[in-house]
Formats: structure tokens, C-alpha cells, sequence
């Protein structure tokens, strides 16, 4: 499997989160999630001194040369999700499985069968965005209407596509904000 299959698969895994909040409060989610960015970065640190076991494997198997610190801003985007808003687990929860399974296959179809390059992006595809509006549209109807599922995901979409810092932050962030809106206007 290849290197980028791997990391997708990890980004992902994240899953968990979203299960966790059915049995969590949103405050000691985000804890966990503080407390898993604390203890990456660690282990990644000592991984440039030291074999460690297990996530020394998964570093080598999935790890960028160009990006090593993308989990950081994962977990960033999803900690500032449920901080603003775990008024509504729904939308945040949508927004996180938006990141998770919209980014990932965005990533996936767009290196694969991407052709056409999005207008002032060279290194983004249609087919990877529209991947990314497809699953994204798919997961976040687990939690909410089909209208605030759908804004979110092209939301979502358009912030992967065309955001000029890393897109974990503001994938889900933007996701929500549009998921929050139209939900508001809906009621």
C-alpha cells in the first residue's frame, strides 16, 4: 500500500473522536485531544533520536518529507471545532467527519485520477473536490438534514480547495460555520 493510502487511513482514524462524543462531554474531548497532540508531538520528537516502537513504523510508513507537522493542525482544527461548537455535537461532529473522510478522498481520487486543475490552483483537481463534496456530503448526513449536510460539504470543499494556510484548521471550522447558519435560517 502506498505511503499516501496510509496516511489517509490514519487521517481518518481520527473516527474516534466522533464516537468518544457520544459518551463524552465536549470538554473532556477536547482534554483528550490536547492530551493526544501533546503526546504525538512528544513521540515525535524522540523519533528523530530514537526507534520507537510502533510509532516510529507509522511514522516512516506515513509521514511527508514536506509536512511533518500536519497532525498538529489536525488536531488544532478539530480542538477549536468542539470548543466552538459543542452547542450543537451535530454540527461539530459533522463538520469533524467533513475534515476526516472529505479530506482524505479528496487527496486520494485527486492524486489518482485528478486531470483537470482547479481555476488559480495548480495542484488541485475537480475530481479531487468533487471527491471531497461526495463523501463529505455522505458522512455528514450520519448527523444532520440533507441541506446543512450538503452546505457544509461544499463549504468545506471550497475551504480545502482554495485555503491559503493548512486546511485541517479551517475545514472544519468554516464547515460548521456554514452547517450553524443554515440550520439557524432553517428553524
Amino acid at each position: 500500500m502506498n505511503k499516501e493510502l496510509w496516511r489517509q487511513l490514519i487521517h481518518a482514524s481520527g473516527v474516534f473522536i466522533v464516537v468518544l462524543s457520544y459518551f463524552m462531554a465536549p470538554q473532556i474531548l477536547i482534554i483528550l485531544c490536547v492530551a493526544i497532540l501533546v503526546f504525538v508531538e512528544i513521540v515525535f520528537r524522540l523519533d528523530h533520536y530514537y526507534q520507537v516502537p510502533f510509532f516510529s513504523t507509522i511514522f516512516r510508513v506515513a509521514k511527508r518529507k514536506h509536512d511533518e507537522r500536519g497532525f498538529i493542525y489536525f488536531f488544532i482544527g478539530i480542538i477549536l471545532t468542539l470548543y466552538f461548537f459543542q452547542f450543537n455535537m451535530a454540527i461539530a461532529n459533522a463538520a469533524i467527519l467533513i475534515l476526516l473522510f472529505g479530506d482524505s478522498a479528496s487527496t486520494l481520487i485527486g492524486k489518482r485520477f485528478g486531470k483537470i486543475k482547479l481555476p488559480f490552483q495548480s495542484h488541485k483537481t475537480l475530481e479531487g473536490s468533487l471527491a471531497f463534496l461526495v463523501v463529505g456530503f455522505l458522512v455528514s448526513l450520519t448527523q444532520l438534514p440533507v441541506i446543512p449536510a450538503l452546505g457544509g460539504a461544499l463549504a468545506g470543499a471550497v475551504t480545502e480547495a482554495y485555503s491559503p494556510i493548512d486546511d485541517n484548521v479551517p475545514i472544519p471550522l468554516v464547515s460548521a460555520l456554514f452547517m450553524s447558519i443554515i440550520l439557524y435560517f432553517m428553524l
